[in-house]
């Protein structure tokens, strides 16, 4: 993107002004598996011509990995349908050719896969070769409308403090290359590979935002915002925060849970800043402390206070974050969509995977890749 192309803090101000408050709109990354061997299927293009055009399905860096996108809406309830229905559809297309199946990272394929070609995607393999290759990692993206631009940009702050809470709760990698590293979620470490990852910045006002865009592609390193690669970002497009931290969701239940906690966790701290409140901004360093423990030990580990350095379990402070948010919650409409997320806050997606290889006993990690196929259509906490 040339530097006159980039939007200025007047038309940032703008975009974050225009959008509706609290929609909420989701992009979810779903691994393609080989049917017989469950390998990482490289099929994208392949599955994409049977999806003929369909908007709602779109290529990834990974050339065994398509995006489900739905458009936004006021409920989150209505996000989590249309997220239902693009499954269904995805996963008859699939018929034959692949299985679809939702996590982290594919539990036993080799660390390095194909990568789909077009400029874009082509312009990061030539930058990060071997380290673009290992990038077979899928997240659950959340954007959220505020709907007022410098809220927004408070909110963004404070929600920065908030993404360990998320980690722990979406946590769902235990597995890569057929073992057991001992993480509760080994993608944000194959991410932290690129520049760009983990906890953003604070920004002061809409000009810091607009002028680390343009340094960034002056430096040809950010040519254009959709690089801004951090776990959480304002979407100058749509208008949105968008979080980024949790991991893709093997069931339509569990990416629910966090659907409805990012609207909702949102929402309470526009009201919060609507109030008068001063959100709390914590410096990235503490809050990177969190989130190692989160992505370590997820939901069995402890988050310090982040003002004391006081530790506390991290599902004890989650429990108490979805307690905090339940009022929003009720507000938007979404309280019974909270109860997903309070079903993975006692098991979340590390500790069922981990379960599921116990059970299978000698397949492990392989046998994980099918029960994860299974799970891609279950809409309940099973």
């Amino acid at each position: 993107m040339v530097l006159d192309t980039l939007p200025d803090a007047h038309a940032l101000r703008r975009r974050f002004d225009a959008a509706e408050p609290f929609t909420v709109g989701v992009e979810e990354e779903v691994m393609l598996l080989d049917p017989v061997s469950g390998e990482l299927a490289p099929v994208a293009d392949e599955l994409l011509r049977r999806l003929d055009g369909d908007p709602r399905f779109k290529p990834e860096l990974p050339a065994a990995q398509l995006e489900i996108r739905t458009s936004p809406v006021a409920a989150a309830s209505d996000a989590v349908a249309q997220l239902a229905a693009a499954r269904r559809d995805l996963a008859a297309a699939c018929d034959g050719l692949a299985r679809p199946a939702a996590s982290g990272v594919h539990p036993f394929s080799a660390a390095e896969g194909a990568l789909t070609s077009g400029p874009r995607y082509d312009a990061i393999h030539a930058e990060y070769g071997t380290i673009a290759r290992r990038q077979l990692v899928a997240s659950l993206q959340v954007h959220v409308a505020v709907g007022d631009a410098d809220a927004a940009l408070a909110v963004h702050n404070a929600l920065r403090s908030r993404l360990p809470e998320l980690a722990a709760l979406a946590a769902n990698a235990p597995f890569h290359e057929g073992r057991d590293g001992g993480l509760a979620s080994v993608r944000p470490t194959l991410a932290g590979l690129l520049p760009r990852q983990g906890v953003p910045p604070a920004l002061a006002d809409w000009e810091q935002f607009a002028a680390e865009l343009r340094w960034g592609a002056a430096a040809g390193t950010v040519p254009e915002p959709g690089m801004w690669w951090w776990e959480l970002r304002p979407h100058p497009l749509f208008g949105t925060l968008e979080l980024r931290v949790p991991d893709a969701q093997s069931t339509v239940a569990e990416a629910a849970g966090v659907i409805a906690l990012a609207q909702a966790l949102v929402a309470t701290l526009a009201e919060r800043h609507a109030a008068g409140e001063p959100l709390p901004v914590a410096p990235a360093w503490r809050i990177e402390e969190n989130r190692w423990s989160a992505l370590r030990h997820g939901l069995d580990g402890t988050l310090a206070d982040l003002a004391t350095g006081a530790p506390e379990p991290t599902r004890l402070r989650l429990l108490a974050l979805l307690d905090e948010v339940a009022p929003a919650a009720a507000r938007l409409g979404s309280a019974e969509l909270l109860a997903h997320a309070r079903a993975s806050a006692l098991a979340n997606g590390a500790i069922r995977q981990r379960a599921a290889a116990r059970e299978r006993g000698i397949a492990g990690p392989d046998g994980v890749a099918g029960w994860l196929a299974e799970r891609f259509l279950v809409a309940d906490d099973q």
